[in-house]
């Protein structure tokens, strides 16, 4: 649910006293708040104020609102770009860990998926951190003799 909250005077808001009072303190006297909302996601806020009371009007509401909603999608769209770049990233990760695997203990590509899994299990460790730790320290946290099929 979208929400605009406007404080016309922050010396006489009632519904926040003490953070009216406080902004009111910091010479803020009225507020615009916008909810940066994209369906089924809460992004935050974007606050305006000024020294003035009664500052914004239904004009700067609806203004406000419009440039509330595209930067919403803005940001929606910038953090689904960075969990992609990040999902590739891992992705990549977990793959070069699998061929030291396969390599180094003559697994299949299941095999060595799974000794990472397990790893991750018995350590809880995200699969992305035990990759990680393969391909940089050369290591596992656990044994490798633990080998899916080998047992």
């Amino acid at each position: 649910m979208e929400q605009t909250v406007r404080v016309s005077d922050t010396a006489s808001e009632d519904r926040w006293p003490e953070f009216a009072k406080r902004a009111a303190q910091l010479g803020v006297g009225s507020m615009l708040s916008f909810q940066l909302y994209v369906v089924g996601d809460n992004l935050g806020a974007l606050n305006l104020y000024n020294r003035e009371p009664d500052a914004f009007d239904d004009e700067s509401e609806h203004v406000g609102l419009l440039f509330a909603s595209h930067v919403a999608v803005a940001m929606a769209g910038a953090q689904r770009n960075e969990q992609l770049i990040r999902a590739i990233g891992t992705r990549d990760l977990i793959g070069q860990a699998k061929g030291i695997l396969m390599e180094r203990h003559k697994l299949t590509a299941e095999q060595a998926f799974m000794l990472l899994v397990r790893a991750s299990q018995a350590t809880h460790t995200k699969l992305r951190d035990i990759a990680e730790q393969l391909t940089t320290v050369g290591q596992l946290p656990i044994r490798e003799d633990a080998v899916p099929g080998r047992e």
